[in-house]
């Protein structure tokens, strides 16, 4: 296929870092604000913010149905942070009327990892993506708790209190989620890794 064109969420949260990472990763990249724009594009990056304020503007502006349509019938979508909570099918700890666009069998657990003074950076072992660790940056991130039959687990992390290990990458389908912020690093392969998904689907 041509270069694809990957829209970003432009509502709220790390607008820009996203757009640039896409850019480097050989995507045309595009800012969303209404439902003309997404559909010009062939995938869209939900970006980190605050989940419950991006799904009411979502709602606002009248994008929540047009995308909840689009990922049915098959758009590729990549959230990351509040954009994973965005995908997610199930929300611990959110707000009673928070809604979601959902599409990824998976329970979601908001501000997982602790308020913003308890933000961290780790390496993290991404199925896929090479021997090397991603970068991840965690910022009031949440974590998955629970994945159905049909979802890939793509990257754990150690638990800080324990044995287990929280699910922080996941993929279903054309659907990829990640806790973390690799637009923050430098490190675009988990960019690549979407557009290449992008590309795949457009075949």
């Amino acid at each position: 296929m041509s270069t694809p064109v990957i829209g970003v969420l432009a509502l709220q949260g790390d607008v820009r870092e996203h757009l640039i990472a896409l850019a480097a990763a050989d995507a045309i990249a595009r800012e969303v604000r209404r439902p003309e724009e997404l559909a010009d594009v062939d995938a869209l990056v939900i970006p980190g913010g605050e989940s419950t304020t991006m799904s009411k503007l979502a709602l606002l502006f009248g994008l929540m149905d047009p995308i909840r349509a689009r990922v049915r019938a098959g758009m590729p979508v990549y959230g990351t942070c509040a954009g994973m909570i965005m995908l997610a099918d199930k929300i611990l700890d959110g707000r009673d009327d928070q809604e979601t666009v959902g599409g990824i069998d998976m329970t979601v657990r908001r501000n997982a990892f602790g308020r913003q003074n308890e933000s961290f950076e780790s390496g993290i072992a991404f199925d896929g993506l090479g021997e090397e660790p991603v970068h991840g940056v965690f910022i009031r991130a949440p974590w998955v708790e629970e994945v159905g039959a049909g979802v890939q687990v793509l990257a754990e992390l150690p638990a800080a209190d324990g044995p287990d290990s929280r699910i922080v990458a996941v993929r279903q389908g054309n659907l990829l989620a990640t806790s973390f912020h690799p637009e923050l690093t430098g490190d675009h392969r988990v960019h690549e890794y979407f557009v290449r998904m992008v590309e795949s689907a457009g075949r």
